[in-house]
Order: C-alpha cells, then sequence, then structure tokens
C-alpha cells in the first residue's frame, strides 16, 4: 500500500546497509557445554508454583467476596 508523504518522487539513495565484503562466521555452540537456562525454567520449580497458586486462590476468594457479599 503506497503512502502519501508529500514527496514526488523517491529518495536518490536507497536506505540500506552495503553488504559485507566478507561474511562473519556463525560461531558452533560446544555439545559439550551445559545449555543455558531462561525465566521458564524458574517457573517449573514447585515453591514458585505453590506461591503463586496462594496469591491466585487469595486474590479469587477477595474477588468473589466483593463481588457477590458486599
Amino acid at each position: 500500500m503506497a503512502h502519501f508523504t508529500g514527496e514526488q518522487h523517491a529518495p536518490e539513495t536507497p536506505m540500506r546497509p552495503e553488504p559485507a565484503a566478507h561474511p562473519v562466521p556463525v560461531p558452533v555452540p560446544d555439545p559439550g557445554a551445559p545449555e543455558a537456562r531462561g525465566c521458564l525454567f524458574a517457573l517449573s520449580q514447585p515453591p514458585l508454583i505453590l506461591f503463586l497458586t496462594v496469591i491466585g486462590t487469595l486474590l479469587l476468594i477477595a474477588g468473589v467476596h466483593d463481588r457477590f457479599w458486599l
């Protein structure tokens, strides 16, 4: 879809970077190295899940109380 910018012509030079003369090699990970663990690993821990369950239950009880008994 074309956009109207007020200009009649396209710019003289393209706004693209020049390609590299020599491609940079991509490092290959060491197969013997331990894998990095992201933030989702922490969610699999039982104490955190228990804590989030307790907080969620308290919020649910408070919401039901406010909705139906106030």
